[in-house]
């Protein structure tokens, strides 16, 4: 089959066509600044050079409708009709409680996604506009919609529950949900693969670390805790959110510079995080290149990044009772060879042990721990646009 996997946001559209029955992607971009005057599609062309589409001003079924175009392109194009695509998987950031797997998408569906608006409205909102361009543009195609959080949901109760008044979480929905979901899925499950091993007896830990990172203890192939919660605010300290942190700081903040919600909403999201810290920026190459130059604030931001993945990690084998696997992933945990000596380094009294050689790829899946090593350590591309292909493809043949 021919799936189109749309992950559709605020002021972007990003996709790729994958023909399932050999994993292969066959087209592959995103269009960006939607809404605004110089919009543009960005493109892989079959030869694997990049182009851009100046597409002006447009909205996001504006946008899906240039991505069409694009794959029915006589000269870059690689279908001949939008018939060709068998069915549309979308990335949708917040399932609530209300889903718990991938589903087909219908009136029902879409109604509980709405209902999910206030505990994403950044996000689920953005997703929901893919879902009616698609609609809109091929109706009879059918589409199936995949959670962030659905991966999560069988965490218990004493993993996800704040403690704060239980009323909160029974009319509001108050609890840790986690993010990445379908992210964590996959690596835990490739790790296996990979390694030849059962993921129902693997206690693995999935570390996605990238602009964003969250952190997930896998046993026996469930989640059983992770790191983002409510929102993906919590857990890790990442590129420009801030993480874990003590909630009276935040009201202290706000009764001192007289902070409206939305303006501490900014903090927290855009403006804390390495950029916060460091002043420099979020992106961790550029972190990396100010501590070789010696750049004091960099090294500390780079050490608070680090110290935290680590101690979820501590933690997370704690709670499992040990750990068999440790997977690095996302736009850092691939390519940042440093930070993956650095943030095990300290786990060695559970027996983890790096490979400074192996360590040294990027991008590609590799064990880097040592054959003595207790732990098996890996890094696994991740790949959540497959994952969701496959998940569209498993429903859509039920059907």
């Amino acid at each position: 089959m021919k799936i189109l996997v749309i992950n559709s946001g605020s002021s972007s559209v990003k996709y790729k066509l994958i023909d399932t029955a050999s994993e292969a992607t066959m087209a592959e971009g995103g269009v960006e600044k939607i809404g605004l005057p110089d919009g543009f599609l960005k493109y892989k062309r079959t030869d694997g050079s990049k182009a851009i589409l100046e597409l002006g001003k447009t909205d996001h079924k504006g946008a899906i409708q240039a991505i069409l175009n694009m794959l029915t392109d006589p000269n870059e194009g690689c279908i001949k009709s939008y018939s060709e695509i068998d069915a549309v998987g979308h990335r949708v950031v917040h399932g609530a409680e209300k889903f718990t797997e991938s589903v087909v998408i219908n009136d029902e569906v879409k109604d509980m996604i709405r209902q999910c608006y206030d505990l994403a409205p950044l996000h689920n909102p953005a997703n929901m506009t893919g879902i009616e361009a698609i609609t809109a543009l091929m109706p009879d195609v059918p589409q199936v919609g995949v959670f962030d959080t659905a991966f999560h949901q069988t965490m218990p109760a004493k993993a996800f529950m704040y403690a704060l008044p239980y009323k909160f979480y029974k009319e509001d929905g108050v609890r840790r949900y986690g993010f990445h979901g379908t992210s964590h899925r996959y690596v835990s499950q490739r790790v296996c693969e990979f390694l030849g091993v059962d993921i129902t007896k693997q206690r693995i830990i999935t570390c996605h670390v990238g602009n964003g990172g969250s952190i997930t203890a896998v046993e026996y192939g469930k989640s059983v805790d992770t790191s983002m919660g409510l929102t993906p605010t919590e857990g890790l300290m990442m590129g420009t959110r801030v993480g874990d942190v003590d909630p009276g700081a935040l009201t202290f903040l706000m009764l001192k510079h007289n902070l409206t919600a939305e303006q501490l909403q900014k903090i927290i999201n855009k403006e804390s995080g390495m950029a916060g810290v460091t002043e420099i920026s979020s992106d961790m190459r550029e972190i990396e290149a100010a501590v070789n130059a010696g750049d004091e604030r960099a090294k500390l931001g780079l050490d608070m990044y680090e110290n935290r993945i680590t101690k979820y990690i501590g933690a997370y084998a704690a709670e499992m009772g040990g750990v068999d696997i440790i997977v690095f992933t996302g736009g850092v945990g691939e390519n940042q060879t440093g930070l993956r000596a650095d943030v095990c380094a300290p786990l060695a009294f559970m027996g983890v042990e790096i490979d400074l050689e192996a360590n040294k790829v990027r991008g590609e899946e590799a064990v880097i721990s040592t054959p003595a090593s207790k732990v098996k350590v890996c890094v696994i591309p991740t790949d959540e646009e497959l994952m969701i292909a496959r998940d569209t493809e498993a429903l859509v043949g039920k059907k």
